[in-house]
């Protein structure tokens, strides 16, 4: 890795310091394709307070939230620009109280759109008037299959109860139905009544992922990482699961980058397929992006979105191969994991300009399996920091 020398994994510090690493010059703007999807976080509001949101430690207030008439301005160039999918995402979106009206919208501009919700904090009533606007996916998370964990990691009574109702609305209204399992140090021995749970929901897909670690899962990796025993563990039951259920059930599986040797493509490559907004309208390449210090994020309200796609700042500084250092830029996978993650290379290296540490070809690959190693290795589990509203500020 060009200009930077290889510390010793054994006192690679958990806290690096990036704010006193300069980003790499911006390149010169370049024709870009249309996006194919867009994560709307519409709020981060949400009954649940899972340790491992992926939500900014620091969550935007319901003050700051676009209104309803600046979401469908921002919904209508979407179209415009040429995507295709929406995601009406949060926190929890279903609090929004005009998100039937944002779904129409987005049915009425020609898009495919799809709900992430914990199914928490909507009504039989509300999720019909939903469908008859135009949704047509739902994508729902368990926290566990056993009740009593659900809540431990929820932080919300009867909350797998409340699930189960409203995914039963999912299957009697005919919706296509993603269930999300997120895997972690704490659920993971349950991972095959988390398949069996999804067979019973009548979905059509299952995402078994693990956590990854931005966010309040990177303030809880301790408590969340698990070992290498139980990844196997876990995909050898996701590959006999997919035979058992083959054309029935198609299963997804995410491993946790700490255990990878090649990077997964951020986002589908870092401002080329996807793009984030938050409930303030900041438009970002991916939902982590503003961990990395000394980047400018445009708004929707400052900013058309076609020009912010096109020429802003926070996506061309890593968009393409020509920011790259070694070993990346001369790598022949450089194009199909384009880098890999820039924020997780920040998490780890202090760097977000370094090469992904997922990596087994950067000099911080062993440093990120001994943060696994450690974590692992620790005499006992700590706490969990629950997400909460104003938790962040430490």
């Amino acid at each position: 890795m060009t200009g930077m020398r290889r510390k010793p994994a054994s006192t690679v510090s958990m806290d690096p310091a990036p704010e006193q690493l300069p980003l790499p010059a911006r390149p010169v703007s370049q024709p870009v394709e249309p996006p194919l999807a867009a994560l709307l976080e519409l709020t981060h509001r949400c009954p649940l307070q899972c340790p491992y949101c992926s939500n900014p430690l620091e969550l935007e207030r319901v003050q700051s939230e676009l209104s309803t008439e600046e979401w469908c301005r921002t919904i209508s160039e979407l179209a415009m620009l040429g995507a295709l999918q929406v995601h009406f995402s949060g926190g929890e979106p279903t609090v929004r109280q005009d998100l039937v009206d944002l779904v129409r919208h987005a049915r009425d501009v020609g898009f495919y759109t799809n709900l992430i919700t914990s199914g928490a904090a909507i009504t039989r009533q509300r999720f019909l008037a939903l469908i008859d606007a135009g949704l047509d996916h739902v994508q729902i998370s368990f926290q566990d299959a056993e009740p009593n964990s659900a809540v431990r990691i929820s932080h919300v009574p009867n909350i797998q109860e409340k699930k189960l109702t409203f995914a039963s609305w999912v299957r009697e209204s005919g919706t296509p139905l993603t269930v999300n399992a997120v895997i972690h140090r704490q659920n993971i021995e349950h991972i095959d009544a988390m398949i069996e749970l999804a067979v019973s929901l009548h979905a059509n897909r299952l995402e078994v992922a693990h956590v990854q670690y931005y966010g309040w899962a990177l303030a809880n990796r301790a408590a969340l990482m698990p070992s290498r025993a139980q990844l196997d563990f876990v995909t050898e039951r996701v590959t006999e699961a997919r035979e058992r259920y083959r054309g029935k059930l198609v299963i997804d599986y995410v491993v946790p980058d700490y255990y990878a040797h090649q990077p997964k493509a951020c986002m589908g490559g870092w401002g080329r397929q996807f793009l984030n907004i938050t409930p303030s309208g900041k438009v970002l390449p991916c939902h982590a992006a503003e961990t990395i210090p000394g980047m400018q994020f445009a708004s929707v309200r400052e900013q058309s979105l076609a020009d912010i796609w096109a020429h802003g700042e926070a996506f061309q500084r890593f968009r393409g191969t020509d920011w790259m250092p070694e070993p990346c830029r001369s790598c022949d996978q450089r194009e199909i994991d384009w880098g890999g993650c820039r924020c997780q290379a920040l998490a780890i290296t202090g760097n977000a300009a370094a090469a992904d540490p997922a990596c087994a070809k950067s000099d911080w690959h062993a440093a990120m399996q001994e943060i696994a190693a450690t974590a692992v290795d620790a005499p006992s589990l700590p706490d969990f920091r629950y997400r909460r509203m104003g938790a962040g500020k430490h």
